[in-house]
Order: C-alpha cells, then sequence, then structure tokens
C-alpha cells in the first residue's frame, strides 16, 4: 500500500507517481469506479487533498448557512470577446483561450482582492436531466454547470502557477437548467460540438463572450474551495450565481453523443463528468443576496419579514 504522505511530494516522487500501473496519472482518474472520486487521494500521494482536505469542492449549498455579507461588490467580467479552442479531453469539455490574444478578460470584484484572467471553462453535464452539475442547491442538482476559470494575474504568471498557490484562481459557477431556448454565448461553444465527439478532438471558437454566458443577475454565492478534480488543490475563490443559464435539449443531446476515449476504442460517455458534493466543514457560505429587503418598482426597500428563505425550487422552469 503506498504512503499518503502530507506534503508535497518531490519531483521524483511525482515521476515514479506518474509511472504507476504503467499509464499515466492524467489517464488514470475518471469519475466512477476504482478511479472515481471517492479513490484519487487515496492511491496517488500528489492526490492526498482530494480525501484529507477541509476546503474541498463543490459543496451544497444550504439556504439556512447562507449569511449575508454586504460588504460584497458585483462581479465585474471584460467585455470582450476572445477566441480559443473547444476540447474533449476525455474528463471534460474544455474551452482555452488562444494563447497569442493581445488582450485579456479580466474578473475583478465580488469577493476579490486581485485581478484575475480568464484563461478557461469547464463544462460538467449529466447521462440524465436530475444529475450532472457539480454544485446543487439544497439537495437541488441541476443538468449542467460551467464553470470559468481565472488566475490571479497581480500574483502569479501564468494558470499553472497560480493553480497550487494561496489565492491563485477564481471560479465562477453558472448552473445550467433546461429551457425551449438557449444562452447566446452557449450556443457558440455547442454549435460544433460534433467535431470533438472523441477524446482529442478539438475545434476553434471565435468571437466568444464570457460575460454574454452570465445569467442577468448581480446576486451570487461565495466560498473558499478547491479545483473539482485532481490534484484537488485548496486555492479557489468561488462564486455561484443566483440564476441559472439554460441550455435546450438538443444541445445537451449533442453533449451526452461525447465519448471518454478515441473511435476505435471510445470507451464509455463522457457525461456525468461530476464531482459528488464535499463536507462543508464550518466553511461560510456569504452571499449579496438581503433576505430582509424586497424589491418595489425596481429598489430595494426594508422589509419587516425576517424570515425569507432561498428556495431551489424557484430556479425550476
Amino acid at each position: 500500500m503506498l504512503q499518503i504522505f502530507e506534503v508535497w511530494p518531490t519531483v521524483q516522487e511525482k515521476n515514479e507517481a506518474r509511472m504507476f500501473a504503467g499509464v499515466s496519472w492524467e489517464d488514470w482518474w475518471t469519475y466512477d469506479g476504482i478511479s472515481g472520486p471517492a479513490f484519487w487521494g487515496l492511491i496517488n500521494p500528489e492526490w492526498s487533498l482530494c480525501n484529507k482536505g477541509r476546503r474541498q469542492s463543490p459543496v451544497n449549498l444550504e439556504p439556512s448557512k447562507l449569511l449575508y455579507d454586504p460588504n460584497l461588490r458585483p462581479v465585474h467580467i471584460d467585455k470582450i470577446r476572445i477566441n480559443g479552442g473547444l476540447t474533449n479531453t476525455g474528463h471534460s469539455v474544455v474551452f482555452t483561450v488562444e494563447n497569442t490574444t493581445r488582450y485579456h478578460i479580466n474578473v475583478t470584484g465580488g469577493p476579490l482582492s486581485y485581478k484575475y484572467q480568464f484563461h478557461e471553462l469547464h463544462i460538467h453535464y449529466g447521462l440524465q436531466d436530475n444529475m450532472g452539475s457539480e454544485h446543487v442547491i439544497n439537495e437541488y442538482v441541476f443538468p449542467a454547470e460551467i464553470q470559468i476559470f481565472g488566475f490571479n494575474s497581480q500574483l502569479y504568471t501564468n494558470f499553472s502557477e497560480a493553480l497550487y498557490r494561496a489565492q491563485g484562481v477564481v471560479a465562477i459557477s453558472l448552473l445550467l437548467q433546461l429551457g425551449d431556448l438557449s444562452n447566446p454565448e452557449l450556443r457558440v461553444l455547442t454549435d460544433q460540438i460534433e467535431k470533438i465527439r472523441y477524446v482529442g478532438g478539438a475545434v476553434e471558437v471565435k468571437h466568444l463572450s464570457i460575460v454574454g454566458l452570465l445569467p442577468e443577475t448581480k446576486y451570487y454565492m461565495t466560498y473558499d474551495g478547491s479545483i473539482t478534480m485532481p490534484a484537488c488543490y485548496e486555492t479557489v475563490t468561488w462564486i455561484i450565481f443566483n440564476k441559472p443559464i439554460y441550455i435546450t435539449k438538443q444541445q445537451l443531446h449533442g453533449l451526452r453523443k461525447l465519448m471518454q476515449g478515441d473511435m476505435k476504442h471510445p470507451k464509455a460517455p463522457l457525461g456525468n463528468n461530476y464531482r459528488p458534493p464535499q463536507p462543508l466543514h464550518h466553511r461560510p457560505l456569504r452571499t449579496n443576496i438581503d433576505f430582509n429587503t424586497k424589491e418595489i418598482n425596481g429598489k430595494d426597500c426594508p422589509t419587516m419579514h425576517h424570515k425569507v428563505f432561498y428556495k431551489a425550487n424557484s430556479w425550476k422552469k
């Protein structure tokens, strides 16, 4: 049995770990079975945080545990359209910004103390409509979730460095609900999805607006957590918007055709690529939703109703 180390492994230990069973760790891990989330931190010492960490993601966002923070500011994302590539990684559908881009998209405000530069986004989804999202609201699971990742560009030079450094990463979660009409920018991502059916498949995506993916709301929830795949680094500030965006049945059907393997060995479908909710361990779940105010004629006004709770059912179409 391999020993689970409490400290970061050396380069030699990392190389030895990658040779385990004759395959790389990146090829080994999946979302089910003996290579699934429950085993990520048990087999590979480099990933011990996946099992031993106290600030892991995703989580179940319970209304009764939300704390109103009046100091939380609106989240700002630059309104720049970018080019990049959409790839089937065998674990997820990933859009990565073009390396040669002259203009970067910055994420500021919200709970952030630094400027974060957009790097990539991931799509998690289920093979059935009642599963797929990583974050859940009061136990309610959405059919898909988009996660927008940026790195702290004021402290670190790139995403790879920021991934394991303090306050290194911001992740913005967009929960997706079934609807008759899709978010327009989501269509930009899914229009050529059939071209990446197998692992390694890539297609160019042009003129994507990240801010255009966001729902029309200023309200969100935030907490300190981790990357939701190995090595589960606890360096992420999570922002989960308090309103879903919409995806159609046709778009979900296209995603569900994607496979983990290649054309000769397609393996299992790519869907159900989500990590289950992790223990909160007394972390604060902050929000800019003031439960003691209500909107009248477009203005926030005080209310005498003190027992007002966030309900996941209000998200259902």
